[in-house]
C-alpha cells in the first residue's frame, strides 16, 4: 500500500498535474484488481472521494470493474446509483460480470435494457451463452448482430469449439469468409485447433495455407498452433519443421516441441531442447522433471526440480507430484522431506495429489506414520488420497490399520477395494482376499480386471481350483474373458491348481498373448510333468512370435530339461542363455542346473558348477548335489556338501533346516535335535508349514503346533482317535 501512495505522490498537486494524476489512479485500480488487492483498492476509493475525483467516470468505471470482480454488491449498487442516467461502458460492464458469474438470464435482462448497445454489448451477451453451453440461443442473437466483424465472428466461432462442435465452427468459419471478413490471428488459432479435434490434417495445411496468404505465415501465435496441430495428429516431422522454420519464438514454442520429444520418449533430444530454450516457465520444468521421473531418473528429476526453484519458478501441483513419485521409486527419503518442507512453504500441504504423492513416498520408506500426518492435514480428502494411504499401511504389513481406514471411507471406489485385496494378497493372507472379495461382490460394486488378476493370484497360490472356476465364470459374466492380464492369470491359476488342460484351453483361446502369458503357461507345463510339452511349446514361442525370453521362461526350460532327462540339451540352453537370450543366469537358474547334472549322475560336474559360479550358491542347489550323491554313491562328494551345508547354516536358517533334514535321513536324531536348538539359540526362526482345507466355501488354515482355529480342540481330538487306531493296527 506504501508504494501505491508513493507512486501517487510522484504527481506533488493533483490539480496541475490533473490529466495525469486520473491516468495514474486508473493504472492503480488496474493493478489492484489484476493483484486481487480489495483492501487496497477500498482504502484507494476512499482516498480518491476525499479528493473529489471518486466521480470522475475513468475513475468511477474502473472502481466499479474492481468491485464487480470481487463481487461487492453493496459498493457496485452505490457506484450505480451515482450515475445519472444511461452509461453503456457500465451496461456492458454488467453484462460481462454476470457473464463471468454465470448470470446469463441477467446479463440478457440488462441488455434489453439498453436503449443502444455497441458491438461490445452484442459479442458479451454471445459470448455469455455459448459459455453456458446455450448454442441455440447464441446463435439466434449472432444472426441478428448489426456489428458483424471480425471479433464477433471469431467469438461466435471460439465459443462453438469450446462446446465440442468442432464441425460447426469451421463451418462458420467458412461463412465468414464467404462474407468478406478477414480472419485474425485468433481466428487463425481456434480453426488450426478445430482441425486438429477433428484429426482433419489436409484441411489443417489448407487453413495455415490461408494464414500464409493473408500475411500471418511468421506470426508466432499462429506458427505455434501449427506445432500442437501436428503433434496431435503424431506429424512430429511437420512440427519440427515449422519449429525450425519460425523466425521468432516465444516460449510456448520451446515448450511444444520440448513436449514432442518427451512424447517421442527421446530423453536426450529433449533435454538438448530444454538447455537451448532462452526462457523457460512452469510448463517446460514440468514437462521435463515428469520425463525425468517417469524413466526411473529421480535423481536428476529432483536435481532439475532444485534448480527450477533457484530460478525463481514455483512448481505447479503435476511437477510436485512428479518429483515426489521419482523419489518413492528409490525410496530416497531425506531429499523427499525436502520437498516435503518446500510444499508446506508454499502452501500446497492441503492440495490431494502432492499429498497423494507424499504418502506413497513415506510408505514406501517404511515411515507410514510420517505419512498418516501427511493424510491427516489434508481437509477436503478424496478417495485416492484414502486409497493411497491403504496402500502404504498394507505395503508395511499393517493390514489392521489399513482395514480400520478402510472401513471410514465415505464413499469407496473400485481402487479402494483393490487396495485392500492386493494389500492382503501381497502379505500372503489369501483368505482376506476372499473376504473382502465378497463383501466387494455383496456392496454392488463389480470387480475390474486388477481385482479378477489379484483374487485369481490368490486361489493359484492356495491351489483353490473350485474358487478359481467361479471367477472364470464371473469373467464371462462382466466381459472380460479376452482381457490378457486376466486370461494370464486364469493360465497360472488352473496350472498351479494342477488344471493343466483347462490351463491350455485358456491359453489357446486367448486373443493377445504376452511375455507373461507365455510364461505362465510354459512354466505350468514343465511343473505340472508335461516337460516335454513345455519345451515344444518354447519352441513354438520361439518361432512364431518377437517374445524374447525372459528370466522366468528359461528357468522353467531348464527345469523341464532336468525332469526330461535332457542333459545336454538344458546345458546347451544353459551356456547360450547371455549370448543368445541376453539373459544373465542367475542363483535360481544355476539350482536347475546343479540339480540337472546330479539327477543324470553327473555329480562331480555339478560340484564343479558351484564351486565357480560368480554369485553364492542357494540351499536348495547344495540339497539337489547331496541328493544326487546320495542317489549315485558318491560319498567323498557328499561329505564335502555337508561341509559346505553347515558353513551356510552359519549364515542362513535355510542351511540349518536343510542340515537337519539330511541328519534326519541318516537316522541321526540326537544331531536334529541339536540343530534345532542351536537355530533356537541363534534367533534363527523357520517360517511353519501351512496346510489347509476348503469346506463350504470356507478356508481353514492349520500351522505347526496350532491352537488358533475354532474347533481346534475337537480336530486334536479326532487326531488322537486316528493315531490310537493306528498304534492298534500296527500292533
Amino acid at each position: 500500500m506504501a508504494t501505491i501512495f508513493k507512486t501517487l505522490s510522484v504527481l506533488k498537486n493533483p490539480v496541475k498535474s490533473f490529466v495525469g494524476f486520473i491516468e495514474a489512479s486508473v493504472s492503480i485500480l488496474k493493478f489492484c484488481t489484476k493483484q486481487r488487492l480489495i483492501s487496497e483498492g477500498g482504502v484507494l476509493h476512499a482516498h480518491f472521494y476525499k479528493l473529489g475525483i471518486a466521480s470522475n467516470r475513468h475513475v468511477s468505471v474502473k472502481l466499479l470493474i474492481m468491485y464487480l470482480d470481487f463481487r461487492k454488491s453493496a459498493e457496485v449498487d452505490q457506484l450505480l446509483k451515482d450515475y445519472d442516467g444511461f452509461d453503456m461502458i457500465v451496461h456492458n460492464c454488467l453484462i460481462s460480470a454476470n457473464v463471468n458469474w454465470g448470470n446469463v438470464d441477467e446479463a440478457r435482462k440488462v441488455f434489453d435494457e439498453m436503449p443502444e448497445r455497441n458491438e461490445v454489448s452484442w459479442t458479451a451477451l454471445i459470448s455469455g451463452y455459448l459459455k453456458c453451453g446455450k448454442v441455440d440461443e447464441s446463435m439466434w442473437l449472432f444472426r441478428r448482430n448489426p456489428f458483424q466483424n471480425v471479433i464477433s465472428w471469431t467469438a461466435a466461432i471460439c465459443g462453438l469449439l469450446s462446446n465440442g462442435m468442432h464441425s460447426k465452427s469451421m463451418e462458420l468459419f467458412l461463412e465468414m469468409l464467404r462474407s468478406g471478413v478477414t480472419p485474425n490471428v485468433v481466428t487463425f488459432v481456434s480453426i488450426v485447433r478445430a482441425c486438429a479435434e477433428m484429426g482433419d490434417f489436409e484441411l489443417g495445411i489448407a487453413v495455415f495455407g490461408l494464414a500464409v496468404k493473408v500475411g500471418f505465415a511468421d506470426d508466432v501465435s499462429v506458427c505455434n498452433s501449427l506445432i500442437t496441430f501436428g503433434l496431435r495428429l503424431r506429424r512430429m516431422e511437420m512440427a519440427a519443421e515449422v519449429f525450425e522454420g519460425m523466425g521468432r519464438r516465444d516460449v510456448i514454442s520451446w515448450t511444444a516441441i520440448l513436449g514432442m520429444y518427451d512424447e517421442m520418449g527421446d530423453l536426450r533430444e529433449a533435454r538438448k531442447v530444454f538447455d537451448e530454450m532462452p526462457e523457460r516457465n512452469e510448463v517446460s520444468w514440468s514437462a521435463m522433471i515428469s520425463r525425468y521421473s517417469q524413466q526411473g531418473y529421480a535423481e536428476e528429476a529432483f536435481e532439475l526440480f532444485r534448480q527450477m526453484l533457484e530460478n525463481g519458478i514455483n512448481p505447479n501441483s503435476s511437477c510436485l507430484s512428479s518429483t515426489i513419485n521419482g523419489l518413492a521409486n528409490i525410496k530416497a527419503l531425506k531429499p523427499g522431506k525436502n520437498v516435503h518442507a518446500h510444499v508446506v512453504k508454499i502452501g500446497m500441504a492441503n492440495n490431494v495429489f502432492v499429498s497423494s504423492s507424499l504418502i506413497d513416498l513415506y510408505g514406501s520408506c517404511g515411515k507410514t506414520t510420517d505419512g498418516r500426518l501427511v493424510f491427516d492435514t489434508v481437509h477436503d480428502k478424496n478417495v485416492v488420497l484414502w486409497n493411497t494411504m491403504i496402500s502404504a499401511y498394507s505395503l508395511d504389513g499393517q493390514l489392521e490399520e489399513a482395514k480400520k481406514l478402510f472401513d471410514q471411507i465415505p464413499v469407496k471406489s473400485i481402487g479402494s477395494w483393490n487396495s485392500m485385496v492386493s494389500g492382503y494378497s501381497r502379505n500372503e493372507q489369501h483368505d482376506k482376499v476372499f473376504e473382502v472379495f465378497n463383501d466387494m461382490i455383496l456392496s454392488g460394486q463389480n470387480p475390474d480386471i486388477s481385482t479378477f488378476s489379484t483374487v485369481l493370484c490368490a486361489c493359484a497360490n492356495l491351489a483353490s481350483l473350485a474358487k478359481g472356476k467361479d471367477l472364470h465364470g464371473k469373467t464371462f459374466k462382466l466381459g472380460f474373458q479376452h482381457d490378457v492380464f486376466v486370461g494370464t492369470a486364469l493360465v497360472d491359476m488352473y496350472a498351479k491348481s494342477g488344471d493343466i488342460e483347462n490351463a491350455k484351453k485358456v491359453f489357446n483361446k486367448m486373443p493377445e498373448k504376452n511375455e507373461v502369458s507365455w510364461t505362465a503357461m510354459i512354466q505350468g507345463l514343465a511343473e505340472n510333468g508335461f516337460a516335454k510339452q513345455s519345451l515344444e511349446l518354447f519352441e513354438v514361442m520361439e518361432s512364431t512370435t518377437l517374445i524374447k525370453p525372459n528370466e522366468l521362461i528359461l528357468l522353467a526350460i531348464l527345469f523341464a530339461c532336468s525332469h526330461c532327462g535332457l542333459v545336454d540339451k538344458g546345458l546347451d540352453y544353459f551356456n547360450s542363455m547371455e549370448v543368445s537370450y541376453n539373459v544373465k543366469p542367475n542363483e535360481r537358474h544355476y539350482t536347475c542346473v546343479v540339480d540337472l547334472l546330479s539327477r543324470s549322475g553327473r555329480v562331480c560336474e555339478a560340484e564343479a558348477l558351484m564351486m565357480s559360479m560368480p554369485c553364492e550358491p542357494e540351499v536348495n542347489a547344495w540339497a539337489a548335489l547331496l541328493s544326487g550323491c546320495k542317489t549315485y554313491g558318491e560319498e567323498e562328494v557328499a561329505e564335502r556338501t555337508a561341509g559346505k551345508i553347515r558353513e551356510v547354516a552359519e549364515k542362513k536358517s535355510g542351511g540349518y533346516v536343510l542340515l537337519s533334514n539330511v541328519y534326519a535321513a541318516a537316522g541321526k536324531w540326537p544331531e536334529v535335535v541339536k540343530t534345532r536348538k542351536l537355530m533356537k539359540e541363534r534367533g534363527l526362526k523357520k517360517s511353519g508349514g501351512c496346510s489347509w482345507i476348503e469346506v463350504k466355501n470356507e478356508l481353514n488354515l492349520f500351522y505347526s503346533q496350532d491352537g488358533s482355529h475354532m474347533e481346534s480342540n475337537e480336530i486334536y481330538g479326532v487326531l488322537e482317535l486316528l493315531n490310537s487306531n493306528m498304534v492298534i493296527q500296527i500292533q
